[in-house]
């Protein structure tokens, strides 16, 4: 397959060297109804293939794409993002059938000729209002659905988590028994308090600090508080289709409630199919199993090792994350 790909990117690669050579030798060709002919029979033959190109596209990598939605929130995202490319994909698939269609039907062909509008009124007002008004209801959708996802003040008994993003790693900070996170600012940082909390903030006292893993509780909703002590960084969380700035100087928010935990995830279909993909390639090169797991990771370039810059996501039945939670020890405790 790989090979085929490099015989077809040579043969471009000549043809479009073929091209630039007619086209500097113009005036010593002019073309003839032969050639007009051909021309317009070749668009209509690279339609054919630009759709067979593109069907097949979609047949061979659509399980590359991610599974539903692991948020009851993603799955707005999801219904927006799926009514936009199917908008896209019907416009474009007439469009792009016009474009080629008529480079065949008008080709310079002897005694035939193309009808010719100077100006219509009608035509100009149907392509300018029909796209407005479709993007307009795009774009009221779309905000609609970000005040939803957005709007943490109806949100029932929500568990705080501030992330906190310095080059390049993330450090997590769980709201305590009182549930409201004490202040932090980049002064306090020192020594073991490597995320600057205020220490002398009563709030703080509960707070639970957390390195390497971050533990979400399924069903129930999650305020996410995000911190940068450097540069800009995004926390993206894919699977829960949350992506937000974290700023320097500045708290961030974003909430999502998780609905299938980690191990409901790993019996999805597609990723049974990844992992299986995977561990074929990784037992030929004789290496480890890969066990999928959720992902916090990095969507904004922010250094030499950003594409290192990621943290595990646990995804627990609400009772088994209570357990885990109550495990873990206040920064009162990681200070002393």
């Amino acid at each position: 397959m790989l090979a085929l790909i490099y015989i077809l990117i040579a043969v471009l690669i000549a043809s479009t060297f073929w091209q630039l050579t007619n086209v500097f030798n113009l005036k010593k060709n002019i073309a003839t109804e032969e050639d007009n002919d051909q021309q317009g029979k070749l668009m209509f033959a690279f339609m054919i293939f630009f759709y067979g190109l593109m069907i097949f596209s979609f047949w061979k990598y659509w399980a590359v794409l991610l599974p539903e939605s692991a948020s009851l929130e993603g799955e707005q995202i999801d219904n927006l993002y799926n009514i936009s490319m199917l908008l896209i994909l019907f416009v474009q698939a007439i469009m792009q059938f016009l474009l080629f269609y008529f480079a065949y039907k008008y080709r310079g062909v002897k005694g035939t000729k193309a009808l010719f509008y100077a100006d219509s009124h009608k035509l100009e007002t149907i392509w300018t209002i029909t796209p407005a008004v479709v993007l307009a209801v795009l774009i009221i959708y779309g905000l609609s659905v970000w005040i939803d996802i957005t709007d943490t003040s109806d949100l029932e008994d929500p568990i705080v988590i501030e992330l906190y993003a310095k080059q390049f790693s993330w450090e997590a900070r769980y709201a305590g028994k009182d549930n409201t996170l004490g202040k932090a600012n980049v002064r306090f940082i020192k020594g073991i308090n490597t995320i600057g909390v205020d220490m002398t903030d009563l709030n703080s006292v509960d707070d639970i600090p957390v390195r390497n893993e971050l533990h979400l509780p399924k069903g129930r909703p999650v305020i996410f508080k995000f911190r940068s002590q450097d540069v800009l960084h995004s926390a993206y969380m894919p699977h829960f289709r949350a992506q937000m700035n974290c700023v320097p100087g500045m708290v961030t928010q974003f909430a999502f409630t998780p609905s299938m935990t980690t191990e409901e995830m790993r019996k999805n279909d597609k990723i049974v199919a990844k992992v299986e993909n995977i561990n074929k390639i990784r037992a030929e090169k004789g290496e480890d199993a890969y066990e999928f797991d959720y992902i916090l990771l990095c969507n904004k370039i922010c250094g030499a090792s950003h594409y290192n810059m990621q943290m595990k996501i646990v995804v627990h039945e609400e009772a088994d994350f209570n357990n885990w939670l109550s495990e873990q020890q206040t920064m009162t405790q990681v200070i002393k």
